[in-house]
């Protein structure tokens, strides 16, 4: 099982591949043209490429000092291989080096792999249910965050430390 993956920036020339993996993984995938936000700064967005495409990618939204990951996707025969977790890492680690000091996002309460990564590996704490968050088919969705910094606003503006 390979877990060392180059990750690359979304750039405009790689939308197409990344809506791709869009259709393949979800029931209201995002367009290219609308995955073009991710080349915008402040947002962000990395992948890995397999095989000669673009299998695994994740994006983020960012305001002032907080980040909201709008996607975690990898095709669906290359999961299990550590690419959601190398996608997350590189993710995290461009968030600390532009200061945004909490990450959020929404995982399906049925994700139970998606769970284990944010919170096992990654530390992410479930902070509320957004009921009906979902649709095709309908399911609530958790909440979760992950604070970077000592002094991060926790979303609500008030100063956070441990």
């Amino acid at each position: 099982m390979q877990s060392d993956f180059s990750v690359s920036r979304i750039v405009p020339d790689i939308l197409s591949e990344i809506a791709e993996i869009e259709r393949e993984c979800f029931s209201t995938p995002w367009s290219a043209e609308a995955l073009s936000i991710l080349t915008v700064e402040p947002n962000v967005g990395f992948y890995i490429a397999c095989d000669g495409r673009a299998v695994g990618y994740i994006g983020m939204q960012t305001v002032l000092d907080e980040g909201q990951i709008t996607d975690i996707a990898v095709i669906p025969s290359y999961r299990r291989r550590g690419i959601a977790r190398n996608l997350l890492a590189a993710l995290i680690e461009y968030a600390r080096a532009n200061a945004i000091n909490v990450l959020f996002l929404e995982v399906r309460e049925s994700n139970l792999p998606a769970l284990s990564l944010y919170r096992d590996t990654f530390s992410f704490e479930i902070v509320g249910v957004r009921k009906g968050f979902y649709t095709r088919p309908r399911e609530d969705a958790y909440n979760m965050r992950l604070l970077l910094s000592d002094t991060a606003s926790c979303g609500d503006g008030i100063p956070h430390s441990s």
